[in-house]
């Protein structure tokens, strides 16, 4: 009998997950379920072509509410708020407990946080283990403890250069994973030397984390306050690293580089990077430099 699986956020960890299971052919793993606030066309594609792993060597269609996989159907569910998922539906693909729930706490392209403590309470009402990739909350947002497994890279949450991954476990893996790369033992015992100068760029960073963070809270507060009749979310759902407004947002300053989103989104999403070099003089004043486009 598989494990049946449910993915909340179909960011790059999240298709590379589903991919490795397809290109291992994992009889053992089923994922039957995918919480996206992108559109089916556009998480196919993604999934499809990798600018790292190349083309996956699959055939992938799409509908409205589902991605087919060489002819196996995966449910896809829009919904922000957790709670209101209406999993029930998935009993036309199976009638059982999940057994891992895979979920993205905060999702860049969409500005979106999902509270983890809610993603927990999830995972025991589906019988299920919690995974997470926490890439753009690692540092920022709280109860990472709460999950079984956690993994993350160094940019973003940890202000760190892009290029190092992490991953955080409580029990340790005892399933044998047929591949050099993805085996955890390999990396356990040295066996590749993996992105040294990236992680070596992070013994600075931490060492004033705190410091550096402010910066980011000193940022989302204004930003909340300017462009408050703009926002797309409640508080709850706010992530600190990034914010997500309705309308489209400009640089008055050639110099102010804005994030641009992989999804065509119907507004624009701030990242509070910006005067993470100031730490906690950082007063928001880049924010002067956006405007709405009207």
């Amino acid at each position: 009998m598989s494990l049946k699986v449910g993915i909340n956020g179909f960011g790059r960890i999240g298709r590379m997950v589903l991919r490795s299971i397809i290109e291992n052919n994992r009889k053992d793993l089923e994922v039957v379920a995918i919480n996206n606030r992108g559109n089916s066309e556009i998480s196919s594609f993604l999934l499809k072509h990798d600018t790292i792993h190349g083309k996956l060597k699959a055939k992938i269609s799409h509908s409205e509410k589902q991605i087919e996989i060489n002819g196996k159907k995966i449910s896809l569910i829009r919904e922000s708020e957790i709670s209101k998922i209406d999993w029930k539906n998935l009993n036309k693909f199976t009638k059982e407990k999940f057994d891992w729930v895979w979920a993205c706490p905060t999702e860049t392209s969409l500005g979106l946080r999902i509270p983890i403590i809610e993603l927990k309470k999830f995972a025991k009402k589906t019988n299920s283990k919690l995974a997470l990739d926490a890439t753009a909350s690692i540092g920022l947002e709280k109860d990472h403890k709460l999950a079984d497994v956690v993994s993350f890279s160094s940019c973003k949450g940890l202000f760190g250069l892009t290029g190092a991954s992490f991953i955080c476990y409580k029990k340790k893996p005892a399933n044998k994973v047929n591949s050099f790369v993805l085996n955890i033992k390999n990396l356990e015992q040295k066996k590749m030397t993996g992105p040294i100068h990236t992680i070596q760029s992070l013994e600075q960073i931490l060492k004033k984390y705190n410091h550096f963070k402010k910066s980011v809270i000193n940022n989302k507060k204004r930003m909340l306050l300017k462009f408050k009749k703009y926002l797309v979310y409640s508080k709850k759902n706010q992530p600190l690293l990034c914010t997500f407004v309705n309308k489209k947002i400009v640089s008055k300053n050639k110099n102010v580089i804005l994030y641009k989103p992989r999804l065509n989104i119907n507004g624009s999403v701030v990242c509070h990077l910006g005067e993470v070099h100031l730490g906690k003089k950082a007063k928001g004043r880049i924010l002067d430099l956006l405007k709405i486009n009207e």
